[in-house]
């Protein structure tokens, strides 16, 4: 006996996933009043999507957030009034390569590249600072001061007095990182295709948080994996318990991203390698579109 489905479609949850594929990061789960957990809006959030300024709000909800998260979003969504120029006397071959080499602030470059690469990018790989306190060409420390921290954080009554006790965690270690990668994220997956990839290195020191924004802006469901890759062979005491040896390659799709591994001939290696026998402990294996 053929059992008919006695309730009409649910425009609701039909409309939210609508909205989740336009901006994940604007839904969230909720317990509903059957006491059963579902998808609801973020309605703070998404008028944060649709508004040129910073919009105020707060309930409590499963979120992951950090001091000037909203800034971080307007950052992405601001106009800039600039534009690209060609260097025609540093360029190679300028009026017949179809390669570009962009110097410039990496947000102003990605906001630039929404007119013309919108939805067009089957690839995105970016290496980005780890965040390691250490010196580099590009700043790679990131680290708040805890007065700081704590004043931006709200840990202050109006007095001055502190509100949270534990005013030396962790926390003020990562805001400005999360700041700074955010926004460049987005714009990030706004250029790649539906079917687009993107590869993003990381190590230990944010790889937790990188994994929470890459789950929130992409979509927790295009997630495809997490690569772990020796990046030496020689052991150091370079932590505190544990000699670290590896880093991490947070994967993500868009919305059709379907990937597969393929291995690599010993050809490929050699030719590519300086150092072949490293590559062969990873199993030799490369992604490819299926």
């Amino acid at each position: 006996m053929e059992h008919l489905n006695m309730q009409s479609m649910d425009k609701v949850a039909a409309n939210v996933a609508k909205i989740r594929e336009l901006f994940p990061n604007c839904v969230t789960e909720r317990i509903n009043s059957e006491g059963k957990l579902e998808h609801a809006i973020d309605f703070d959030m998404l008028k944060q999507e649709l508004s040129d300024h910073v919009v105020d709000g707060l309930q409590e909800r499963y979120q992951f957030t950090w001091p000037d998260k909203r800034k971080a979003i307007l950052a992405a969504n601001a106009p800039i009034n600039k534009t690209l120029r060609p260097c025609r006397e540093e360029s190679v071959d300028f009026d017949n390569t179809e390669n570009l080499y962009i110097e410039g602030d990496n947000l102003e470059v990605l906001k630039l590249l929404q007119d013309t690469y919108l939805g067009k990018v089957k690839m995105i790989y970016i290496d980005p600072p780890y965040n390691t306190g250490n010196d580099f060409v590009y700043e790679d420390d990131f680290k708040q001061s805890a007065d700081e921290y704590i004043d931006n954080s709200g840990q202050l009554d109006d007095e001055g007095n502190r509100l949270v006790t534990n005013t030396e965690s962790n926390g003020r270690f990562h805001t400005d990182w999360l700041n700074m990668i955010y926004p460049r994220l987005k714009l990030a997956k706004d250029l790649l295709r539906d079917d687009g990839v993107i590869f993003i290195s990381i190590d230990d020191n944010e790889q937790s948080n990188l994994k929470k924004i890459c789950d929130e802006i992409f979509g927790e469901s295009n997630y495809i994996t997490q690569i772990s890759w020796k990046r030496k062979k020689e052991i150091s005491n370079d932590s505190r318990n544990v000699a670290i040896q590896g880093e991490y390659i947070l994967c993500y799709g868009k919305l059709n991203t379907r990937l597969k591994l393929e291995p690599l001939s010993e050809k490929y290696v050699d030719k590519t390698y300086k150092e072949p026998d490293n590559v062969f402990t990873l199993g030799k294996w490369r992604p490819v579109r299926l």
